[in-house]
């Protein structure tokens, strides 16, 4: 009887890893959608209404932002740095316009505000954080390769860019020197 017993384990276990061999690949599985995001993003990219914004650590890193406010004002403002805690509002959505997340929901620390350490995210929000001063608003285009790749992240597909519309609302507990 416990011979037949790891019999039939050890054959659900072959069968399972030849699947896997044999299944597709995450990369052609999602061939479409990740070919509409790259196509999107540099029509994005090249239509003038976004700067492209490059990460101080990763000259390949980049996102694309918007500025929705006039930065002459908020200039002298607090600038985080990736290791700040940040308070943000912001909206997520698809590049085609599928709304997936919202600090909009949440109610702590305060009203609509998420708290987060910026380094503790997608390297996007990284990037696009630590380029706006507390008071600046925009929307901000990550790449896939600078958000979740070719990752699942809830009903995020793999090879998803993602649009946020930002809010640096503060800079926690920064203490000037």
């Amino acid at each position: 009887m416990k011979k037949f017993f790891y019999t039939v384990i050890m054959a659900i276990v072959a069968i399972t890893m030849l699947d896997s061999c044999l299944g597709k690949n995450v990369y052609d599985e999602y061939k479409d959608w990740r070919e509409s995001n790259d196509e999107w993003y540099q029509r994005q990219a090249s239509s003038g209404q976004y700067t492209k914004v490059v990460a101080s650590w990763d000259p390949s890193a980049q996102v694309l932002m918007r500025w929705h406010n006039d930065t002459m004002l908020t200039r002298g403002n607090l600038k985080p740095l990736v290791t700040s805690t940040v308070d943000v509002k912001y909206h997520l959505s698809l590049y085609d316009g599928t709304p997936m997340d919202s600090s909009y929901r949440v109610t702590t620390p305060a009203d609509s505000v998420y708290r987060a350490l910026i380094s503790s995210n997608v390297e996007g929000w990284m990037i696009a954080l630590t380029h706006m001063h507390v008071g600046d608003s925009c929307t901000v285009i990550i790449p896939y390769h600078q958000g979740y790749g070719s990752s699942t992240k809830g009903d995020i597909l793999p090879y998803s860019n993602l649009v946020f519309n930002l809010k640096l609302k503060d800079i926690y507990k920064y203490q000037a020197n």
